[in-house]
């Protein structure tokens, strides 16, 4: 039962997102609101702007590092580019304090609802997809940790 609290969790901090997008009229607006929300992402620590924390299959520089606290696994991350670090910025707030089986098993489906994913050029799909297949990993590697 413990399980689908956290995914109800997981949904409401989808949803949240999903109503903020629907205040914008247009993409234009939510790619804005998207580098805002990148510009807010507290500075990643020089230490993890390293080639072992770089996720492969960005076209951008994506540096992602996790750290696990209480049995919930924490992210934090940057980026070279405005807009990919905003797309991060989503995905931590979203996957950032939730259990590990719950990262894995995360579904994301705000990325589609709020339309991203069609507005996306095929190389920034690629890199989306890159950044959420990398905090699953790292979310399972805890995971395994504990069994």
């Amino acid at each position: 039962m413990v399980q689908s609290e956290n995914m109800n969790g997981l949904a409401t901090i989808e949803n949240d997102i999903v109503e903020e997008f629907t205040l914008f009229d247009d993409w234009e607006q939510k790619y804005e609101y998207i580098i805002e929300l990148g510009q807010k992402l507290p500075e990643l620590n020089q230490v993890y702007k390293k080639d072992e924390y770089k996720i492969k299959g960005c076209q951008s520089s994506v540096w992602l590092n996790s750290y696990e606290e209480n049995g919930r696994i924490f992210y934090e991350a940057d980026s070279d580019s405005t807009f990919v670090k905003g797309e991060i910025a989503m995905l931590i707030r979203v996957l950032s304090g939730q259990k590990a089986e719950d990262i894995v098993n995360a579904e994301l489906g705000f990325i589609d609802r709020i339309g991203l994913r069609q507005h996306l050029a095929m190389t920034r799909a690629n890199g989306l997809a890159a950044m959420i297949k990398q905090m699953k990993l790292y979310a399972l590697a805890f995971h395994a940790q504990k069994s």
